[in-house]
């Protein structure tokens, strides 16, 4: 029998490239695995030279499944996950190796553990999904929360935060990810059971300033209640989007409407394969709140709302470009009409492409999102 080896699959992508930094700064020498041969042997020679290294495909299962053996562990950086993600899990769970992935994804998280965890199990595979900066901090804080709560403990609330703004500090492939998630339906954990859920938000408490988190679907809701039967109730949030996220909540809750529409998860796809083409980014720095809750008669929302700071208010990118003084004809002169430079390509009169603004009117250089007729409506900001 061969002897069981770390295998790093998406080496050369840039959390792929970070893990593989970390590995073998440790001594380890894992398999080096991805699409392109080149940057897998220049990925190597960086690292000393003498790493392993293997191409595999996500379009081609079966080259998954060859690098896999049983008692291997298969480390997964390939996002986003709900796309790419399945071949390295169904590899692992026929293998019957060991698995961990790099993703925040909720769909892909549910699947994991409803669709693919009976399988492992019965095949003797082991299966921890979203092993980074979400979920694990969560999972070990909450833990010590209901620890210290004690048996009598009915609800955990966990929420992550960001230093700094997300979209400028975040991976290609989160900010990818993160796209990607904007269409796919949330969940809850109430009740004892799994519920879905939309626009669910809160207030916290973290090093003295009040931050706004949005409900998400994470591995939180499947691994705290077996391990504390006296659950009821699990809630995660994120606080990425700071004071936009009860904006954010509302219209999470119209989701599943947006996501009905004719030709939005293809241009939603687009987008975020644009994001990967474009790469950059960095890791964020991250804070944290958790608070578990005994019985029904404890106060069921945040702590009170502090005053906010005053914000300076910028002009927004609209599909990457700044909607200024009187927007924009497609010369780079200010004027009435503009040409969409997303995927329609269109030239329409301003105020059909200006969905919604944020106080004041065009002639203020406030406008803030391109509606459907473009890209889906989405908000780009600095």
């Amino acid at each position: 029998m061969a002897t069981p080896r770390i295998v790093l699959f998406g080496a050369t992508g840039f959390t792929g490239r970070l893990t593989a930094e970390a590995l073998a700064a440790r001594g380890a020498r894992p398999l080096l695995a991805g699409r392109d041969q080149t940057r897998l042997t220049a990925l190597a020679d960086s690292l000393g030279g003498d790493l392993p290294t293997a191409v595999a495909d996500v379009g081609r299962p079966e080259s998954v499944r060859r690098i896999v053996a049983p008692g291997d562990v298969l480390i997964s950086t390939v996002g986003p996950f709900v796309r790419w993600g399945e071949a390295a899990v169904a590899a692992a769970t026929e293998a019957g190796a060991v698995y961990l992935d790099t993703t925040g994804e909720p769909t892909f998280i549910k699947r994991i553990f409803q669709r693919y965890g009976p399988a492992a199990a019965a095949r003797g595979a082991a299966l921890i999904t979203a092993f980074g900066y979400d979920y694990v901090p969560g999972n070990l804080a909450a833990a010590l929360a209901l620890h210290k709560a004690g048996p009598g403990a009915v609800r955990v609330d966990v929420g992550y935060f960001v230093e700094g703004g997300m979209a400028r500090r975040a991976s290609a492939g989160t900010r990818a990810s993160a796209l990607g998630m904007i269409l796919e339906p949330m969940y809850g954990f109430r009740e004892g059971r799994i519920v879905p859920e939309h626009g669910r938000t809160r207030k916290f408490l973290v090093d003295g300033r009040v931050r706004h988190g949005l409900s998400i679907g994470a591995s939180e809701h499947f691994t705290l209640p077996p391990a504390h039967p006296g659950l009821r109730e699990v809630n995660v949030y994120l606080g990425w989007l700071g004071g936009l996220t009860r904006v954010a909540g509302v219209l999470a809750k119209a989701t599943p409407t947006i996501a009905a529409l004719p030709g939005i998860r293809r241009a939603t796809e687009a987008l975020a394969d644009r994001v990967l083409r474009t790469g950059g980014g960095g890791a964020p720095a991250a804070a944290g709140r958790v608070v578990a809750h005994r019985r029904r008669g404890v106060r069921r929302g945040g702590p009170p709302p502090g005053r906010r700071p005053p914000r300076r208010r910028r002009p927004v990118r609209v599909h990457g470009r700044r909607a200024g003084l009187g927007g924009d004809d497609g010369a780079g002169r200010g004027g009435a009409r503009h040409r969409c430079p997303g995927t329609c390509g269109r030239l329409r009169p301003r105020r059909a492409h200006a969905g919604v603004r944020r106080g004041g009117n065009d002639r203020e250089g406030v406008t803030g999102v391109h509606t459907a007729s473009c890209i889906g409506g989405r908000v780009f900001r600095d």
